[in-house]
């Protein structure tokens, strides 16, 4: 019985350990991703001045879609993590 007992509680403990590591992942990932959009978006505004409102826009609907990715990835980490 106490052997049962320590698997589970070792089952569990290897569950958060994963989910705290999928959201730091993905944290670091979508951070990774921002900065190479910025990086090429200021590499582009700099090649190309004149069309920096459009550079600008689409830098911002790209960041945001990373960013909705890296978010349900820390909402299926809290998940896993808490059910």
């Amino acid at each position: 019985m106490l052997l049962s007992l320590l698997q589970a509680a070792a089952g569990v403990g290897l569950a958060k350990l994963g989910a705290g590591l999928g959201a730091g992942i993905a944290a670091i990932g979508a951070g990774l991703g921002i900065g190479k959009i910025g990086a090429s978006a200021m590499e582009a505004i700099a090649r190309q001045p004149e069309s920096t409102g459009d550079i600008r826009s689409n830098m911002i609907v790209i960041a945001a879609l990373i960013e909705g990715v890296a978010f349900f990835a820390v909402i299926v980490c809290l998940l896993i993590l808490f059910l």
